[in-house]
């Protein structure tokens, strides 16, 4: 897994190269582990990432790390996979795993629940 982490002012962008499962999980939270707390938003950037599995979700919807008080996570670029799995899990489990929190420029349409 290559990971790209790029952090300018308060914002880090961190980029993986390849899929988001539990084998690739370490050197993800060691790149999140490693911000500096003046670090208060967090973009991943998932044009490089054709799959995750849960692993994916419970990175981007976990607690954030000890001794960060609030940083706000948002996703970029996302593919077909992760987008559907996140869909699903927001339809499944709309209180914890909220896409508009996540994804803030998702149209409302792909939000809403499916009959």
């Amino acid at each position: 897994m290559n990971v790209i982490t790029t952090i300018t002012g308060t914002t880090a962008r961190v980029a993986p190269h390849g899929e988001i499962d539990s084998h690739t999980l370490p050197p993800l939270r060691a790149a999140v582990d490693r911000l500096p707390l003046q670090v208060t938003d967090l973009l991943w950037d998932l044009e490089h990432t054709s799959f995750t599995d849960i692993t994916g979700l419970r990175l981007l919807f976990g607690p954030a790390p000890h001794g960060v008080l609030c940083r706000r996570t948002v996703v970029t670029n996302l593919r077909e996979q992760p987008l559907q799995l996140l869909l699903i899990a927001a339809d499944l489990f709309p209180t914890i795993y909220d896409v508009s929190r996540l994804v803030p420029d998702t149209p409302a349409a792909l939000t809403a629940r499916r009959p």
